[in-house]
């Protein structure tokens, strides 16, 4: 009888304490192989710098990558709370393209119900994004922006060839800028959808075709 091949990790980076809280709290079991929720710290240069370091470990090796926490939404109709799943993450580092996504979306969907999900290019921002810098960044086709997504999947491939994803909720929308995220109704909306939604995560971890040794 042959040997089972060894399942392959996936690894969840998120950045801010408040977001790594959700996803401990909404942790269940049923990913296809071992799980770590990685907080990265806040800003690109963090992100990319954490995620390169835990993937070295030989036990991360092939690990699956999703980025995760919260966003900006770009669009016009977005509301705190929404979903987004990124097709791409962009930054002026290079484009990462999404692996998933159509899989993603069906079972955020089903995590979250009566939430939208929506889908775009996701772009990489090192600072909090406001007012005309938002339009000129929805002109380039992007529909959310948040400052680790971007970072996170390109430090994770350039490490080796492996899946990766990114999906963020909204936390404030065109019409509702960010302030502090702990005050705002969006921010508890946002903590409440983020907690829901890891049935999706390991969904789309178990179902993908994962390269073994």
């Amino acid at each position: 009888m042959s040997a089972q091949p060894a399942a392959v990790p996936l690894l969840i980076a998120c950045a801010l304490g408040i977001e790594h809280i959700a996803l401990r709290l909404g942790e269940r079991g049923g990913a296809g192989g071992p799980v770590t929720v990685l907080r990265t710290g806040m800003g690109p240069k963090a992100a990319g710098r954490s995620v390169t370091r835990v993937l070295a470990d030989p036990e991360l090796g092939e690990a699956a990558v999703l980025a995760t926490g919260f966003c900006a939404g770009l669009a016009p109709g977005m509301h705190p709370g929404d979903l987004v799943v990124a097709e791409e993450t962009r930054d002026p580092d290079g484009t990462v393209p999404c692996v998933g996504t159509d899989l993603l979306v069906k079972e955020l969907v089903r995590a979250a119900p009566g939430r939208t999900v929506h889908t775009g290019p996701v772009a990489g921002s090192d600072h909090v994004v406001r007012g005309q810098e938002r339009s000129d960044l929805l002109a380039t086709g992007a529909i959310a922006v948040d400052m680790e997504s971007a970072a996170t999947l390109l430090s994770a491939v350039r490490t080796g060839p492996r899946p990766v994803a990114a999906v963020r909720v909204v936390v404030d929308a065109p019409e509702h800028e960010l302030v502090r995220i702990g005050t705002l109704r969006g921010g508890i909306s946002a903590f409440r959808v983020l907690r829901s939604v890891l049935p999706a995560f390991y969904e789309w971890h178990r179902s993908l075709l994962l390269p073994r040794r």
